[in-house]
């Protein structure tokens, strides 16, 4: 998948339709392309030539639709693939990819909840396997479990459809029954599962609570209409009050809304300090400020991040950077500072247009250099375009942060990579497999649930019948390894992701290595505090 550079007309017949488009749709959007009328006049005849030629002649009939937008979430009609050639990120919804971008930022929807995918079954014909059911959802109150087959809903098989298909099954209005078919790895039988749908809510603050006394631990996975809320929410029942200390992890955080962005940041800044500020050619600059501050609550804050935090997340981590408000800890985050403004087009359909570009208080550019590498690699390589200290700028206590490549950690942290038997576990889906045999013989779990010998003995058995290759000296070597991975499966499918997810984090080595580092985040916020007196007038 090559980010490959289209002509010259092509981009500003491009330009020029999404000016038309936000004209009509949205509002007005200047195009100004630097040629005079009569250039673009002639790029725009020349695109519409083409296309007469290609429907007049083509050897079988051409659907517009299929032409101009692109088969459903392909990207590969004129309008996607032209705005390809703008920037990564702007970008063309059609119908199915519009209502699953509303759902997003909605953080709602109406279904069974829970997340499935594909997988080739007998025959290499797809089948739908429950990757884990949303807990508290409907479906997590029903029974379903991780590794569950979807074989059929409401008595259709669901063999051969991919997941949008099947989901959109699972999907109807609050209150009505769906009937799902089940198979179960240890039940002679399938199971019948009769389900009533719900308002699913998918939240952004995923887990929360304290991990050592007076320290909280706060994951947002994604920034939608909810995530303020929730996160007050949360540092009320944390006892934000009482607070020594939070860690904020925003690892794999791909972003989501700005204003949500600011309104988080607004817990943890004092009143009217800057959080974010955005121009563009045609776009005003607009500065976002702290408007309610954070109450006198001054406890130290790290935040994790990785690679995969993104746009909102990388607002966030830059602002509390900035100001000294937090020490920042992990990878290099993705570098995704393009403002896109979504305009919504005829037939629920919808264009994201990049209009501006975002920066931190301290005036660093987040965004990354994309012109210069394919599409792949601006998506699955992002270490290939990160700057050497582009950008030097200086937070409020004086410090040197970079930017021009996303937010630089002011602690660098890789976590340490799994060796090649902890590879091969891995590769071959070894815990998740086994968690289904075991559940099918043993039926369920205790929520004290510890991994013995004789469930050991059981996991050898497994690997030997399924071929894997782990050998006692592996098994020794890796002890922790898999007794952790084991009851970190079975939990998660008896009891829900959520308490999966606690037994996971507080063995994170970077989550360690944050609490171990929580005086130097208070001793950070001291310093810039005190810098700041010094740097004022007497």
């Amino acid at each position: 998948m090559k980010h490959a550079r289209r002509s010259v007309w092509f981009i500003l017949s491009t330009v020029l339709l999404c000016a038309l488009l936000g004209g009509r749709y949205g509002r007005q959007v200047e195009a100004s392309t630097g040629n005079d009328d009569s250039d673009v006049k002639a790029s725009l005849n020349s695109f519409t030539h083409v296309y007469d030629l290609v429907e007049a002649n083509y050897a079988d009939a051409v659907d517009p639709d299929t032409a101009i937008y692109g088969p459903p979430n392909s990207n590969t009609g004129a309008i996607p693939a032209a705005l390809r050639t703008l920037d990564p990120h702007s970008n063309f919804f059609d119908p199915h990819a519009f209502a699953a971008l509303r759902e997003d930022q909605e953080g709602k929807y109406y279904g069974v909840g829970m997340s499935i995918r594909a997988r080739a079954g007998k025959m290499g014909k797809l089948e739908t396997v429950v990757e884990a059911p949303i807990p508290g959802s409907p479906a997590f109150r029903a029974g379903l479990r991780p590794g569950d087959v979807v074989a059929k809903v409401d008595g259709k098989p669901t063999e051969g459809l991919n997941t949008q298909q099947v989901a959109e099954m699972l999907k109807g209005p609050k209150g009505t029954q769906v009937e799902v078919t089940i198979i179960r790895e240890g039940y002679d039988q399938p199971l019948i599962v009769k389900i009533t749908r719900d308002e699913i809510s998918q939240n952004s603050v995923d887990d929360a609570f304290i991990i050592r006394p007076g320290v909280a631990y706060i994951h947002i996975n994604k920034f939608n209409e909810n995530t303020n809320d929730e996160l007050s929410d949360a540092l009320h029942k944390l006892g934000e009050k009482n607070l020594q200390g939070l860690v904020l992890d925003l690892r794999g955080n791909p972003g989501g809304l700005l204003q949500e962005a600011v309104e988080v940041c607004d817990h943890f800044l004092e009143k009217s300090q800057l959080i974010v500020y955005h121009s563009g050619r045609h776009s005003q600059e607009k500065r976002y400020y702290a408007t309610r501050g954070d109450d006198g609550n001054e406890y130290p804050i790290v935040v994790l991040i990785n690679r995969m935090s993104a746009s909102a997340a990388e607002i966030v981590t830059g602002a509390l950077q900035d100001h000294d408000r937090a020490l920042v800890m992990g990878e290099p985050s993705f570098g995704k500072g393009l403002v896109q403004t979504v305009y919504q087009l005829s037939e629920h359909t919808g264009l994201a247009l990049t209009t501006a570009h975002y920066y931190t208080p301290s005036g660093r550019l987040i965004q990354r250099e994309y012109e210069k590498v394919s599409l792949y690699d601006y998506y699955y390589h992002p270490e290939l375009t990160k700057p050497e200290h582009a950008e030097v700028r200086l937070t409020d206590g004086g410090r040197e942060v970079y930017g021009g490549g996303g937010i630089t950690p002011d602690i660098t942290f890789a976590d340490p990579k799994l060796n090649p038997a902890q590879e091969t576990l891995m590769q071959h889906s070894a815990f998740f497999n086994f968690s289904k045999a075991y559940l099918g013989t043993h039926k369920t779990i205790p929520k004290d649930f510890d991994v013995t010998d004789a469930v050991l003995d059981e996991f050898k058995q497994f690997l030997a019948k399924e071929k894997i290759p782990f050998s006692d000296k592996d098994m020794t070597a890796n002890l922790d390894f898999v007794k952790n991975r084991i009851r970190i499966q079975l939990i998660g499918s008896i009891f829900g992701e959520n308490e999966a997810d606690r037994i996971s984090i507080s063995s994170d080595p970077l989550v360690l290595k944050s609490l171990d580092s929580m005086p130097q985040a208070k001793e950070l916020l001291a310093k810039a505090k005190r810098y700041i007196a010094s740097q004022s007038p007497r």
